[in-house]
């Protein structure tokens, strides 16, 4: 699993940045920067590509993309990271998969963490999630094109991701370039990787920089099964003790209002913030969704 880290790896601060189902660590290159300038420097920021996503590898078992899977990961990262600096406080931010991952991580105290999560951001994402935007995701996860030029790709995701919210050209492309990776650059099954991501001038055609099979078990699911991993979400989320943020875009079709105000009324250290003109999920990037989190993390 590869991870993108910011700051002083010998910081005992860590923040873990983890992200949406179809997308990878560089996401978080905004936020980054922000929570870097108010620490001074003094913090350690680990934004992994969660497996089969980004330069991490493909695995094997399409069915191993799930929930325990990726946990299991995050605590094979965190011990690793323990093991090259001692960490004292632990902090998650987590958008759409990346906050049921935070989830799971905070609310199992059995768990081998190096230390409890201090503070735990969720962005856009909740316990109970709505069937029709499931519906919606599912209808293209895993069925990314070809692309001629790093500028088609980065519009053909922009018309995607259209919950994402409003973001200069300049912007998108940041957040697209590392979603995007030369035809070739990766064997059938996933382990030839790229010395570098794609960047303006390399050349085409590009395709989505994560594996397609992270479809498979998205889609082999059930309303039974999601009624079962509903309430086991909530359980976790009900025995979660670290003081929470929860981000949503005003405009969220997974997460609705109802399950946003029913977690902060749950749980008496949740907070509730939202943004206007967005949907799923806020990148993070805009200034007033970055000073929330840092503010939160930080202040």
């Amino acid at each position: 699993m590869a991870y993108w880290q910011w700051g002083d790896p010998r910081s005992a601060h860590v923040v873990l940045c983890v992200h949406g189902l179809t997308r990878q660590g560089r996401d978080f290159d905004a936020l980054a920067r922000a929570l870097l300038e108010r620490a001074e420097g003094a913090i350690r920021i680990v934004c992994p590509d969660v497996a089969g996503r980004g330069r991490s590898d493909w695995l094997r078992d399409p069915l191993a993309y799930q929930l325990p899977t990726y946990a299991r990961d995050m605590l094979a990262l965190l011990a690793q990271l323990q093991a090259e600096q001692a960490i004292d406080t632990l902090d998650h931010v987590g958008t759409s998969m990346g906050g049921l991952i935070g989830i799971a991580l905070a609310g199992q105290k059995e768990l081998p963490l190096p230390v409890p999560v201090r503070r735990l951001v969720l962005n856009d994402v909740g316990p109970a999630l709505e069937p029709a935007a499931l519906q919606r995701i599912g209808r293209y996860v895993g069925q990314g094109g070809r692309y001629a030029s790093l500028a088609e790709g980065a519009a053909a995701l922009r018309e995607l991701s259209s919950g994402f919210g409003p973001h200069s050209t300049e912007q998108w492309l940041t957040l697209s370039a590392p979603m995007l990776v030369p035809a070739g650059a990766r064997t059938p099954d996933g382990t030839a990787k790229v010395a570098t991501d794609a960047v303006d001038g390399a050349a085409g055609p590009f395709l989505l920089h994560y594996d397609p099979a992270i479809a498979e078990p998205f889609r082999a699911v059930t309303a039974e099964g999601v009624a079962q991993a509903e309430a086991a979400m909530w359980s976790l989320y009900d025995a979660i003790t670290a003081p929470t943020l929860l981000v949503r875009g005003a405009e969220s079709d997974l997460l609705s209002p109802a399950t946003a105000q029913a977690m902060t009324r749950r749980r008496p250290c949740a907070w509730l913030v939202e943004f206007a003109g967005v949907g799923h999920a806020p990148t993070l990037v805009a200034p007033d969704q970055r000073s929330a989190v840092v503010s939160f993390l930080l202040g």
